[in-house]
């Protein structure tokens, strides 16, 4: 089994790559492979043919199975899933990828007050959208009271100068699913890069980095989708080099009780689906950890609090948002300088 995903249960890549130059031309050698519950690939261009070989795969394949050892909630015999079951609050030692990465998602979460939470998996279970099934009826106010007592960021440490975890209430239970893509996207890159691959893109499951150029000399040209929940198109195509990108939806996974819509993103803050007209945020930032977490974390905002968080922030970010006569987008000023530099 795979890396369990909990936040986004159930979405297909919300990122699609587009045509290298527009025309049908695509990068010559690619390499791609299953890991995370989902697929990975990686385009390298022409420059780098002699790279592009059984080695580096076996590399890349390598690197994503111990990241899915370490990270998986699927796996009983993972790091996480042994920090899970453990029924204490004492400190639990760890590797240092393992306390860095949850590291990272403490500090999105205190970044958002909360809107990043990688404690909130029972509450997304028990909304029906995680692995202990579906349900197509909200839960009680007493269930939803019960399970919340046990989510909190603030309920978790990290002290990686030892490096160990920490809980301050036993039932915790930690998922990445929101940044491990993200981070296995950048883990990754490092490996193109110290082979210096200088023009290459590397997705898993929708999340992306890119460095350099394509085929074509180009910017790659990245395809956001439109948030349907009907079928799969290109909303948007931006041309980037040099950074990554993730995109959060709220439209893959669903249910709908008396004439309301309920997602799977759940705001750890309520407990409940977010309510606003927000359909997807796409987030261009150096590193896919961040793109992928902050992606979700602006998504739960919403488009007006989630944009002016960014806004004040600098970070670049793509709001889709549903409005009576269709689909309207919102950006920052940071996503509009940084998509037209390219």
């Amino acid at each position: 089994m795979t890396m369990q995903t909990i936040v986004r249960t159930g979405l297909l890549p919300l990122l699609l790559v587009a045509c290298a130059d527009g025309s049908g031309s695509a990068p010559l050698y690619e390499l791609s492979g299953a890991t995370m519950g989902t697929s990975y690939t990686v385009k390298i261009g022409a420059a780098h043919a002699g790279h592009a070989d059984a080695a580096l795969q076996v590399a890349i394949d390598e690197r994503l199975k111990s990241i899915n050892a370490g990270m998986s909630t699927y796996l009983p015999d993972s790091e996480l899933s042994q920090f899970n079951a453990a029924r204490s609050t004492a400190p639990f030692e760890v590797s240092a990828e393992l306390c860095a990465v949850v590291e990272n998602a403490l500090a999105v979460s205190e970044l958002t007050g909360g809107a990043f939470d990688v404690t909130v998996g029972p509450l997304v279970n028990l909304w029906g959208f995680g692995p202990d099934g579906t349900t197509t009826v909200p839960p009680s106010p007493a269930a939803l009271g019960g399970v919340s007592a046990a989510v909190g960021y603030r309920y978790l440490t990290a002290d990686c100068t030892v490096p160990a975890l920490q809980k301050q209430t036993a039932a915790l239970y930690v998922d990445l699913s929101a940044l491990a893509k993200g981070y296995a996207v950048d883990q990754v890159a490092a490996l193109l890069d110290a082979e210096q691959i200088s023009d290459y893109m590397v997705e898993i499951g929708g999340e992306l980095r890119v460095r350099g150029r394509n085929a074509s000399n180009r910017a790659w040209a990245i395809g956001i989708e439109a948030p349907s929940f009907a079928d799969r198109s290109v909303r948007s195509v931006i041309a980037v080099s040099d950074v990554a990108v993730a995109t959060s939806g709220d439209y893959r996974n669903y249910f709908e009780f008396e004439g309301r819509h309920y997602s799977h993103m759940i705001d750890p803050r309520t407990g409940r689906p977010a309510e606003h007209d927000g359909a997807s945020v796409t987030v261009v930032a150096d590193s896919a950890v961040f793109a992928d977490a902050m992606a979700t974390a602006l998504l739960v905002l919403g488009p007006d609090e989630g944009l002016e968080y960014a806004e004040r922030e600098g970070i670049a970010a793509f709001f889709l948002l549903r409005v009576d006569d269709g689909i309207e987008e919102r950006a920052t000023k940071r996503f509009t300088t940084m998509v037209a530099q390219q």
